[in-house]
């Protein structure tokens, strides 16, 4: 129910090129969906144009200090996303976001995050460099695919620092996973990722 909402009242579109949703044996893969950042909506968008087979284990990593703001959002947080949410603002060495997120890939469920860190596509829709969290989950969990998203229109439907949502059309481009290479250099790898997020821009248009 709720992602036939968020569909509905955000007119996301899912497009898979190069990938498919669930794996030929009928399977259901383990993954880390990784994006650009530009709205609160992006992680229930991505959550919501998964099929059901897949939201069933996918959780959102999200930002403890927003979607504890209210009784709404830590209904849903808890309750509809599971997701797992980290500290953003006081990191220590106890609240270190990689323990909770790696503590959810051993329970076998895939995550959706963002690389950024923080919300920041601009108009011309240019992306941050990512930071190395993606790197260090790749390292320490290498079967698991790293499937690149990118998020069209979101930025627009819910403007940064606006609570109303503006009727657009988005759209959510799931590519090829991203194969870890333990030889290769970690700003090497970050940049290929962030690369991967970027090209679905193009492709995602020429579907």
């Amino acid at each position: 129910m709720v992602a036939t909402i968020i569909r509905l009242i955000t007119g996301a579109r899912a497009r898979w090129v190069g990938i498919n949703p669930i794996n030929p044996d009928g399977t259901v893969p383990q993954r880390v969906y990784f994006a650009n950042h530009t709205s609160n909506l992006d992680a229930p968008v991505i959550w919501a144009s998964l099929p059901r087979e897949l939201r069933r284990r996918t959780r959102p990593v999200a930002a403890r200090d927003y979607w504890l703001g209210g009784p709404v959002r830590r209904f849903l947080a808890a309750r509809v996303f599971r997701a797992v949410l980290i500290e953003r603002k006081k990191v220590t060495v106890s609240s270190n976001p990689l323990v909770v997120m790696e503590e959810a890939l051993a329970g076998g469920d895939s995550l959706i995050i963002f690389p950024e860190g923080a919300r920041f596509g601009d108009d011309d829709g240019e992306m941050a460099p990512f930071k190395p969290g993606l790197w260090h989950l790749a390292r320490k969990h290498p079967r698991i695919e790293l499937v690149p998203v990118y998020l069209e229109n979101l930025n627009r439907i819910m403007p940064k620092g606006d609570l109303l949502i503006v009727p657009l059309l988005a759209a959510v481009t799931f590519g090829p996973p991203v194969r870890f290479d333990d030889d290769e250099p970690k700003a090497d790898f970050l940049k290929r990722a962030r690369d991967a997020v970027a090209a679905l821009e193009l492709r995602g248009e020429a579907a």
